[in-house]
């Protein structure tokens, strides 16, 4: 009797150690003559100049080898895990017990509240400066923008490139508005300035978002990404060659700053400090910009959820499914994508309004595609149409890229001539691909749907996207 041959799956699914160790290492050894090629132009050589003033090529050979070594151990110890796992049997997922899952988003939010008065307790005013701009409202910024852009491309499936020019349409709508329209027609309204062009700077940005919608109506995938890059580009080309109307380059500067309801965040006699009896204090305003910002994006979060549950955030998930069987339904796919093109491009309005009051200055220069490709990738690394997942993203990658300026302590081993400043972006980027390979779906990678038959059950987030529902 002879004996059967074992399945070819089987035998493929059985591989020795040693065989995957010697992959893993060509892996590596392949990763790493790349990264010579790679970095051995920008970091194996540098240009000084000596006392003459002439450049004279210097070499760091060292500090390349490190770096090669780095890239070459980092592909090695991931193609080991990759080859480890493929066959691996599937293990049990870590989930949080119910209770501690529900209240963490309600401790999170009064996390939120008390952060100011907890970083100002503990650093006191200088500190508590930077903690709270640098990191606080800069992170909620993102955070709102992110939130804004999830309506559009996590909920709707519409892939927008060019997100950034709505955030430019509200921050000049404001500026312009606040330095030029207000003090020429009611002078005295200029303490209320900001909150009478808050909802003005949004409306025009959602009036922008339609205009953006109609050509783009046929449009899907790669032509739709390319057409919205097109508009956030032609809206900055705008803003610089028109200076009548934006300044070009020279941008706009002396925007009125947020008032308490009327008060303003000065030293005089009728200023905030002096009307409450404290100290003046620039911490104030910073405070107050903080509670203003988060304020905004919780309202963005909390529309965010409401219209999910409507007919109309419905149908954007059967748009982000599948746009055939959404209009075989009998929905209008026309009112869908501009209700959530003009929705999503309000909220960035609202966030460039915030911008513009915050900074006091603005040019065409702060509104770049890079911004797009940011907060795109927030939403990416969230998780499509999460909003905790991309509050999480976004506390990562723009907190992760302000502490990434810290790193004075990396002198330490690279010698007092390293400038770790033009190394962030690199170890950002590192850091990046390190949280895709490990959670390609995002940071949440599930979620629950707004309609569900019999009983409400978690999906993959890789059935989250158009054409795999």
């Amino acid at each position: 009797m002879t004996t059967a041959p074992a399945p070819a799956s089987t035998a493929a699914a059985v591989t020795s150690p040693a065989r995957d160790v010697a992959g893993a290492v060509k892996d590596g050894l392949f990763a790493g003559l790349i990264a010579l090629g790679v970095f051995g132009p920008l970091i194996g050589f540098k240009t000084v100049a000596d006392i003459q003033n002439r450049l004279v090529l210097e070499t760091r050979w060292g500090l390349l080898a490190i770096i090669v070594l780095i890239v070459a151990a980092g592909r090695f110890l991931i193609s080991v895990y990759q080859r480890r796992t493929v066959d691996a049997p599937p293990r049990t997922r870590f989930v949080l017990p119910a209770a501690l899952s529900k209240g963490l988003p309600p401790a999170a939010l009064v996390f939120c509240f008390v952060y100011p008065m907890m970083i100002y307790a503990l650093t006191g005013g200088s500190g508590a400066l930077k903690w709270v701009d640098n990191f606080g409202v800069q992170i909620l910024i993102y955070i709102m923008l992110a939130w804004g852009l999830n309506i559009v491309v996590g909920l709707a499936g519409l892939l927008d490139l060019g997100y950034v020019a709505f955030y430019a349409v509200g921050a000049y709508s404001y500026a312009l508005l606040a330095t030029q329209v207000i003090p020429a027609t009611f002078p005295q309204l200029g303490v209320w300035a900001f909150w009478i062009c808050l909802p003005v700077a949004g409306m025009l940005a959602a009036f922008w978002g339609v205009l953006l919608g109609f050509p783009v109506l046929r449009l899907r995938g790669d032509y739709l990404a390319i057409v919205t890059l097109a508009f956030g580009e032609i809206i900055r080309m705008v803003l610089i060659n028109w200076k009548e109307f934006s300044n070009g380059y020279e941008g706009i500067s002396t925007i009125p700053r947020p008032s308490f309801f009327g008060i303003p965040f000065n030293a005089s006699d009728t200023g905030f400090a002096a009307v409450f009896g404290l100290e003046f204090s620039p911490i104030y305003r910073t405070i107050f910009l903080y509670y203003v910002i988060l304020c905004l994006a919780l309202l963005t979060a909390w529309v965010s959820t409401r219209l999910r549950r409507l007919p109309v955030g419905r149908a954007w998930e059967a748009l982000r499914e599948d746009e055939i069987a959404c209009r075989s339904l009998g929905i209008n796919t026309v009112n869908t994508k501009l209700t959530a093109f003009a929705i999503g491009a309000m909220f960035g309005g609202f966030a460039g309004s915030f911008f513009a009051a915050r900074q006091g200055f603005i040019s065409p220069e702060s509104f770049t595609f890079l911004e797009s490709a940011t907060i795109l990738a927030i939403v990416v690394l969230g998780g499509m149409g999460s909003l905790i997942g991309t509050a999480i993203a976004a506390i990562a990658m723009i907190g992760g890229t302000e502490l990434l300026r810290e790193l004075d302590w990396m002198k330490l081993i690279f010698g007092n001539d390293f400038d770790p400043v033009q190394y962030r972006m690199l170890i950002f980027g590192l850091a990046m691909v390190c949280i895709m390979i490990w959670k390609p779906r995002g940071f949440v990678s599930t979620r629950m749907p707004t309609a569900f038959l019999k009983s409400r059950r978690s999906i993959s987030s890789d059935l989250v996207k158009e054409g795999h529902g």
